[in-house]
């Protein structure tokens, strides 16, 4: 009979890192891997140690990047009966949390930084190279790509169509925003249990230092994609946009009221360069326009 090899169970936290459709990936050292797969950054979660927690430790260690986590996993198990490891056999058993995690959108190239480890390697990846076959992977990295849902943010927010003679009022989108560079319509975001309008005063007054007379509702206008956010995690975003009218007394001139924000500039555009094409503006300016002609 033969003899039944020594058990082993490993727990460990990987995170999922997904931008611009590439994936962050970690190439095993040929001890752990012997034809040096490409891995999902993490690994094993110290006794207690909050599996998150060790993700975060883990992903600095292995490509010099700070990551945050997502809240919810999804748990891999893998039963290897007769795995060489560690210079001998074992019955070994892998339980693998896995979470949707991102690195800062401005983060440098990554890098390894741990010494002797377990990692020899670490670059950001086509995710077609890896549903293709044509990147060697563990195969913990085709089941948590296969089983992946982009993080859902659905954003309620508000903005004015501001109009004087032939030109309207726009706000230029700062690096810190989605859109870098692009114009928009004043506003932003819907504070919970905040009137519309009110937010609508609020808006104006942080982004362009302005008083505004709110009036009715002119446009209900939404956006649905899947991209980078500003933070570095891939999303699936929706957002809905309430357009109200707004009149501002004739001598007020706009200016950038706060710093380091995303809004980084505020003038008065002439609507003829917005619909020829002249500037570069969110779907939202030309729908309000639109709705408003």
């Amino acid at each position: 009979m033969p003899k039944s090899l020594p058990k082993v169970q490993r727990v460990a936290a990987y995170g999922l890192v997904l931008r611009d459709g590439r994936i962050l990936l970690t190439r095993l050292a040929r001890r752990i891997s012997a034809d040096e797969r490409w891995h999902l950054p993490g690994g094993g979660v110290d006794h207690g140690e909050d599996p998150r927690d060790a993700l975060v430790r883990e992903i600095r260690e292995e490509t010099g990047l700070p990551a945050e986590v997502g809240e919810t996993a999804r748990v891999y198990s893998a039963h290897r009966p007769s795995m060489w490891r560690q210079g001998r056999r074992w019955d070994y058993q892998a339980l693998r949390i896995v979470y949707d995690a991102w690195v800062p959108a401005d983060a440098p190239e990554p890098r390894v930084v741990e010494v002797d480890g377990s990692t020899v390697d670490v670059a950001w990846h086509p995710v077609a190279d890896v549903l293709s076959g044509a990147l060697p992977v563990t195969d913990i990295v085709t089941e948590a790509l296969g089983d992946h849902r982009p993080f859902r943010l659905q954003r309620l927010a508000v903005y004015a169509l501001v109009r004087r003679g032939d030109d309207v009022l726009l706000t230029r989108i700062s690096p810190l925003g989605a859109h870098p560079g692009a114009w928009t319509l004043p506003g932003g975001g819907l504070d919970h249990g905040e009137s519309p309008r009110d937010a609508v005063t609020r808006e104006l007054r942080e982004e362009c230092g302005i008083e505004v007379s709110v009036g009715d509702l002119l446009d209900v206008h939404d956006t649905h994609f899947e991209g980078t956010a500003p933070s570095g995690r891939f999303e699936d975003f929706h957002g809905v946009h309430l357009v109200f009218r707004g009149t501002v007394a004739d001598n007020v001139e706009p200016r950038v009221v706060e710093t380091g924000g995303t809004t980084d500039a505020v003038a008065w555009t002439p609507v003829a360069d917005v619909e020829a094409g002249g500037i570069r503006v969110l779907d939202v300016v030309t729908a309000a326009l639109r709705a408003d002609s």
